[in-house]
């Protein structure tokens, strides 16, 4: 097991809750950085602990070399995470986080014997829904069209050569891992999981979305809202309920 200070690299604790009897872990999407979950972690302190992770290749860690493979990254992030479970815990991801929440939670029910409270797996498909899709083979100008299309990155960058630059391999790497990623219909956790979903999302459809059932043996719930692959955005008040409601729920359980 490796300590707090080595796990540092991948832990971002913008709103530290020692107190809190829960602890929320987010993954961010494909291209996407811990700080997009602040205002998540803003919202639900002290009440409670939630941890951002920021993968290597951006930001602060820029120059650290992205990853190419979901296992490679679901291993990495299972180590940071292990000096961090000592309450209950659940996983919060968002499209390629989702699936990373998923292999994250396998590798600890099958090689730690801890089981998180709940995967909150947003705007993705199901892990054995696969989609022959090839966004990271593109150049760099077919890679921005992608990130345009789905509205996920924040307008200033994408205007900013420089930053859109610097961002680019991070991206690639990130759409490497989670276009080459597969699953078997058989592979399931014990842990509950509750599917976020937008309504037209291009990237996930109800039937796709459905099928993370198929990966619990614990409890399933879905909720589906207005908008696109980044839903989120305009309806964080009503996701924030959703989640607030389920982790205090887990913790009288607990």
């Amino acid at each position: 097991m490796i300590d707090k200070q080595n796990a540092d690299g991948w832990i971002r604790r913008y709103h530290a809750a020692d107190q809190s009897p829960i602890r929320l872990v987010c993954l961010p999407h494909a291209g996407g950085s811990a700080s997009f979950y602040f205002p998540m972690s803003q919202a639900l302190a002290p009440a409670v602990d939630v941890l951002s992770l920021q993968y290597p290749g951006r930001q602060d860690r820029r120059h650290e070399p992205g990853i190419t493979d979901i296992g490679a990254y679901a291993d990495a992030l299972t180590s940071a995470l292990l000096p961090w479970l000592d309450r209950p815990t659940a996983l919060f991801g968002h499209s390629m986080g989702a699936v990373l929440a998923f292999e994250v939670t396998r590798r600890l029910e099958r090689d730690h014997d801890f089981s998180p409270v709940r995967i909150f797996a947003s705007g993705r498909r199901s892990p054995s829904s696969f989609r022959h899709e090839t966004v990271h083979l593109r150049d760099d100008d077919g890679i921005v069209a992608e990130m345009r299309e789905l509205s996920g990155t924040d307008a200033a960058i994408l205007g900013d050569e420089e930053i859109l630059r610097m961002v680019l391999p991070a991206i690639r790497s990130d759409y490497t891992a989670i276009e080459n990623y597969r699953a078997a219909p058989q592979d399931t956790v014990n842990t509950p999981i509750t599917v976020l979903t937008g309504e037209s999302d291009p990237r996930t459809s109800r039937e796709e979305a459905d099928a993370w059932e198929g990966h619990t043996r614990g409890g399933f719930d879905i909720h589906r809202f207005p908008g696109g692959h980044f839903f989120l955005a305009r309806q964080q008040a009503q996701i924030l309920k959703i989640v607030s409601e389920e982790l205090e729920a887990a913790t009288r359980k607990g």
